[in-house]
């Protein structure tokens, strides 16, 4: 029986020892000296690379003065030593455990009797990439290695300010995170948007906006957030600005189209990298206003000018009536309101990545997190972003891309930036009367440490019918009330392409993208001074929002070799999405406290239009078929036509479908014969004409207008309901 113990514990020991020796696997030293084949003499600064089975870099080394390299990894089944030096050709090798591996490389010689070297770069119009000495359409291109230096700013649209020629954007405020309406060559709509399209990668970006916002207003939030790439993920932006550049997307790209290109891996060791941006910012100069003291004084004078005869029993708000000590000190302070709603803001950016790959995958990987304190109190930005870009070359036809994408921003504005898009506490801050203090006194003039916010004052009182709102305690609003966005947005894409012939290449694109988008709103009694009866009183808005897109394209592009004098591309593609969302909203006045700033609270839900409880489902589909060539004769007569036929549920049946053609031209005048004796000093001289039609699909917050509706009212007969 021993005998059998012993026999198992030694077969044991001997089926173990190659997984023992695997995990105990160590580095070696491989070294060598790389000479050349036709004098043997060494080749100092020689690349040698270990590359493994399936492509990828995992040692390096450079020889030195002697031609000697040596490298310390671990080797394993499938390594080789790859030699490259200019003037030779290439040398690979097989390692296959050997520790010493000399490199003989052999010259590389080409007879010329003269060269000229052309550089062409390709660009992307949109769906193809063309030469772009070639295009014949407006483009224009900004590479984010330009803007890096210095750059601080928090989004995309921040960045590109006074960058692009023909784009105008504009903050709605200067708070971090606030809305921008951005403009490409103008306005384009009266009533509807005028924001363009967005396109990341090649997929568009759709822009979910609430059921009950303006359009005006609600693109410029909406889009605030769309455009939350981090700068430093992106390569580059192009922007499409006539009709024959945009009519490749149909009925989505009236108003200009904005592609941004996110930065990918490359072959190379992982490079990992980290970034920080901070700053500080300085309150900055308001508009110089009165003191109490003169503004009170101005009042007087104003009264007696127009005759009349100032009555400090009547207005005992400009007495400054000791023996009033509740007007005396509520209404005897020199105050200036912009002081009091600003601060010092600052800003920090954190951004680290790790990018590289081998000949068979490349892949690129960041994280990013930014944080901005407004110079106004109560507003600030939180983003945390992260990205992941992979490419695998599956084979020589064969190449599979995936991108996936997560940010989470937390938005904070004061609650009148709710109420009335492009304001903040700084806008009454500027017109309350400066005579008033911040904080009330009582009866007999002791500071309560309640904020002083009167029912009603001289200049008025809150109203929630008006535009701005009306008369308020700008401090108030902005340290007890609040307006947060918080949003979720995870974006996945994956591509296939394929390319059977030499001539011709097929693309499958798959886009997911789901969204959260959540809204809390609070307007609290101190900042209004309402009575408590009031439905506008402490009122809470709470709103949710969900949204899952999917986006597909297949494409097919030829590029068939017709001989020196002509150059043909042609491109037959078609797209769908899909896209479900679903709103949430209740609205609650009259809670119990300012510190109750959750309408779930037992509170008033009706007796004002403002309200409400409402939820909505949507569903919007549309589908694309689309064609293009781009043609050129003897490098001098380019022409591009372009024709989609777009389909969008937002229609009705009669007007569903459209077709939305184009064309452009460009002659190349400096290729003419009869410019030669120009081309010492003349490189480039084109003429270039274009026709486009554009769409737009209904900007309503309503994907079934085009259908009836029923509501219900209230009706009565014979004085009888």
């Amino acid at each position: 029986m021993r005998r059998y113990v012993y026999q198992f514990i030694l077969l044991t020991v001997l089926c173990c020892m190659p997984a023992l020796s695997s995990a105990q696997q160590t580095k070696v030293v491989i070294r060598g000296v790389v000479t050349a084949a036709i004098d043997k003499l060494p080749l100092p600064g020689a690349n040698v690379l270990l590359v493994n089975k399936d492509g990828r870099v995992v040692g390096n080394a450079v020889t030195d003065m002697d031609g000697n390299y040596s490298m310390r990894v671990e080797t394993r089944a499938g390594d080789n030593l790859v030699a490259t030096y200019i003037g030779m050709k290439k040398a690979t090798i097989p390692v296959k455990g050997k520790m010493t591996i000399n490199i003989v490389m052999q010259d590389e010689t080409v007879m010329l009797e003269g060269a000229t070297i052309v550089g062409n770069k390709r660009v992307n119009n949109g769906m193809m990439d063309v030469s772009e000495r070639d295009l014949t359409t407006a483009m224009s291109r900004i590479s984010m290695s330009d803007l890096e230096d210095g750059m601080t700013a928090p989004s995309v649209e921040d960045a590109l300010q006074g960058r692009i020629a023909g784009m105008d954007i504009a903050a709605s405020s200067g708070d971090p995170g606030a809305g921008m309406s951005i403009r490409i060559r103008g306005t384009t709509s009266m009533t509807g948007s005028s924001q363009p399209l967005i396109v990341v990668d090649g997929f568009p970006y759709d822009v979910s906006v609430d059921d009950d916002f303006d359009f005006a207003t609600a693109d410029e939030e909406e889009y605030s957030q769309l455009l939350n790439v981090a700068p430093d993920d992106i390569k580059e932006i192009t922007v499409l600005k006539d009709a024959a550049a945009t009519a490749l997307y149909g009925a989505k790209a009236a108003n200009g189209v904005l592609m941004i290109t996110t930065k990918r891996g490359t072959v190379s060791k992982p490079r990992i990298s980290y970034t920080f941006k901070g700053t500080v910012i300085s309150r900055p100069h308001g508009i110089e206003t009165l003191s109490g003291d003169e503004y009170t004084t101005l009042i007087q004078e104003a009264l007696m000018n127009s005759g009349k005869i100032y009555d400090p029993t009547a207005d005992p708000e400009f007495a400054y009536d000791v023996n009033q000590p509740y007007y005396f000190y509520n209404y005897g302070a020199n105050t200036n309101w912009y002081d009091e709603v600003t601060r010092t803001g600052f800003s920090q950016d954190h951004t680290a990545s790790i990018s590289g790959g081998g000949d068979k995958a490349q892949y690129r990987a960041s994280i990013g997190y930014y944080n901005a304190n407004s110079v106004v109190i109560g507003t600030g930005l939180d983003r945390i972003n992260a990205r992941l870009n992979v490419d695998y070359n599956i084979s020589k036809q064969l190449k599979f891309s995936a991108s996936m994408a997560y940010t989470r921003t937390d938005d904070r504005k004061n609650y009148i930036s709710y109420f009335s898009t492009g304001q903040n506490a700084t806008s009454m801050a500027f017109t309350r009367m400066p005579n008033m203090s911040v904080y009330e006194y009582n009866e007999i003039g002791l500071w309560t440490g309640n904020f002083f916010t009167p029912e009603e004052s001289p200049q008025g009182k809150w109203n929630p019918s008006s535009s701005s709102g009306g008369v308020y305690n700008p401090v108030a609003m902005a340290k007890d009330g609040y307006f947060q966005t918080l949003s979720n947005n995870v974006v996945s894409n994956l591509s296939l392409i394929w390319r059977p012939l030499a001539w011709m290449r097929y693309q499958s694109d798959f886009s997911l993208n789901v969204s959260n988008n959540k809204k809390n709103a609070f307007l609290p009694q101190t900042a209004t001074g309402r009575p408590w009866n009031e439905a506008t009183v402490n009122r809470a808005d709470d709103r949710d929002g969900e949204a899952f897109t999917i986006y597909t394209m297949n494409k097919v592009i030829f590029t068939p070799d017709l001989g020196k004098k002509h150059s043909f591309q042609g491109l037959l593609a078609l797209t769908t999405s899909d896209k479900r969302s679903t709103n949430f909203r209740l609205t609650g006045g009259n809670l119990a406290s300012p510190y109750l700033k959750d309408p779930s609270i037992p509170s008033r839900v009706t007796g004002a239009s403002y309200l409400t409880s409402s939820t909505t489902l949507q569903q919007e589909r549309s589908v694309g078929m689309m064609g293009s060539i781009q043609y050129s004769l003897l490098d001098r007569y380019i022409v591009n036509t372009t024709a989609r036929y777009d389909g969008n549920s937002r229609f009705g049946k009669e007007n569903r479908w459209g077709l939305f053609p184009s064309v452009s031209l460009r002659w190349r005048l400096s290729g003419e014969p009869f410019m030669k004796p120009w081309k010492k000093w003349l490189n480039e001289l084109s003429l270039r004409a274009s026709y486009g039609l554009n769409g737009s699909s209904p900007k309503t917050n309503n994907n079934y207008t085009h259908i009836s509706l029923y509501d219900s009212y209230e009706y009565s007969y014979l004085e009888a309901a």
